[in-house]
């Protein structure tokens, strides 16, 4: 089972996805873990996410490692498909909870009370793709997988 996890290739393709999707994530991530990039660090953003969105506090916690620890095992190459399915589910919550309503596009132009769903797809497909895939060229999944 272990095997099948991070069997992976040497698809220099799924690695660019792998890196820019991990990077992306771990910024994000650092912010609400760490209050890194002008976030508001972990007790900031649980405080956000169960007392103003009502997200239960181990759901919270969850986006939390989600977005932190996946964007890690991204950038790694290590765990590849767990850390993008985390990551799918995280972006699946937070289109159905959140900006769903808002429509299609991102608010560029500050003329809508949110943002829409087009970033949200773009992560979702490239995190399918990690999640078929694999980690790619320069992960510990390959590595671990030619052993």
């Amino acid at each position: 089972m272990f095997r099948k996890l991070i069997n992976t290739s040497d698809d220099l393709a799924i690695t660019i996805l792998r890196l820019v999707l991990g990077v992306v994530f771990f910024a994000h991530g650092a912010q609400k873990a760490l209050g890194w990039f002008g976030g508001y660090g972990f007790s900031g953003t649980m405080a956000f996410f169960t007392q103003q969105a009502h997200i239960p506090a181990a759901f919270a916690f969850l986006a939390i490692c989600a977005e932190f620890l996946g964007g890690i095992g991204l950038i790694l190459g290590l765990l590849g498909r767990v850390a993008a399915f985390g990551i799918t589910c995280n972006m699946v919550v937070a289109v159905v909870m959140v900006h769903w309503h808002f429509g299609f596009f991102a608010n560029w132009f500050g003329n809508q009370k949110g943002e829409g769903i087009e970033y949200h797809l773009l992560v979702l497909a490239i995190a399918l793709a990690i999640m078929v895939k694999g980690a790619g060229a320069f992960s510990v999944d390959r590595a671990l997988s030619k052993s």
